[in-house]
């Protein structure tokens, strides 16, 4: 009788594979497919669903939507975990919403999509490698001219003193004239610069924010507060009232006199 064999000859695959974790079965992509940097792939501040997410707004076409209802017909996540995921895409750079009027008038809200946030967007026509150019030298007119100042300065100071709340709001000079604007709006609006600054630095996002000006140029737009309703106008006082000089009734009336019910008084000749 056969002796039976307890052990098989190990594969060549498992032979030289790694002793433990992941084993990859690479296969090569040739249509239908995206690529995605590691730097997102294994982002270490965000979660698993906005990688996701992440993965799949890059692997969609120019003009494909994305609103939290479009992803939530299409993931299982409900709508709260979608759109904190979409927050985190959004302080981490990759992801920036802002309002904007298309030709029928209307108020849509307009989605970037970064590839890389910390990369210079390349042209849709640039060569895949394309070579360096050589960097011109600074002009020497325009480097001695120092940045000018913005213009308003309350919204320029409540901008700049939001890293004493949050040292992750750190803003350039640059960020801070692009963003007084919209800040002098929220104060022409009744909002005091106390305020303002707590709606800007409440909730962030945890960890690094890599955009600050970009999650402010957000929450400067999506919760910009309606204009408030002016004050309606003092009702018109009544007339006082007088003593009817013919039956000695009151009426009111702006001068003394005969009440309506009694007839005026006869004009001297």
């Amino acid at each position: 009788m056969t002796a039976t064999q307890f052990s098989a000859p190990v594969s060549a695959r498992a032979e030289t594979g790694p002793h433990a974790g992941v084993i990859h079965v690479r296969h090569r992509h040739d249509s239908e497919f995206t690529v995605v940097g590691n730097h997102l792939a294994q982002h270490r501040e965000l979660s698993a669903v906005a990688i996701g997410i992440g993965v799949h707004i890059q692997s969609l076409p120019d003009g494909a939507r994305v609103s939290i209802g479009k992803l939530v017909e299409r993931f299982p996540e409900g709508e709260v975990r979608i759109a904190r995921a979409l927050r985190e895409l959004e302080a981490a750079g990759y992801l920036e919403r802002r309002l904007g009027r298309i030709a029928s008038g209307q108020v849509v809200t307009r989605t970037t999509w970064y590839e890389r946030p910390d990369a210079q967007p390349v042209p849709a026509d640039a060569p895949a490698e394309p070579e360096p150019a050589p960097e011109p030298g600074p002009d020497p007119v325009q480097a001695s001219q120092p940045e000018p100042e913005p213009a308003d300065s309350l919204a320029a100071e409540l901008l700049a003193r939001l890293r004493r709340q949050d040292p992750r709001v750190l803003l350039s000079e640059r960020d801070v004239r692009r963003l007084a604007p919209a800040v002098r709006t929220w104060l022409d609006r009744g909002v005091s610069p106390t305020q303002v600054a707590r709606t800007l630095t409440g909730d962030l996002p945890v960890g690094i924010i890599r955009r600050p000006a970009g999650l402010l140029r957000h929450r400067l737009t999506e919760w910009l507060p309606p204009v408030l309703p002016t004050a309606p106008a003092p009702a018109a006082k009544p007339d006082p009232f007088q003593t009817c000089d013919g039956c000695e009734r009151a009426f009111r009336a702006p001068e003394p006199g005969h009440c309506r019910d009694c007839p005026p008084a006869p004009r001297a000749a």
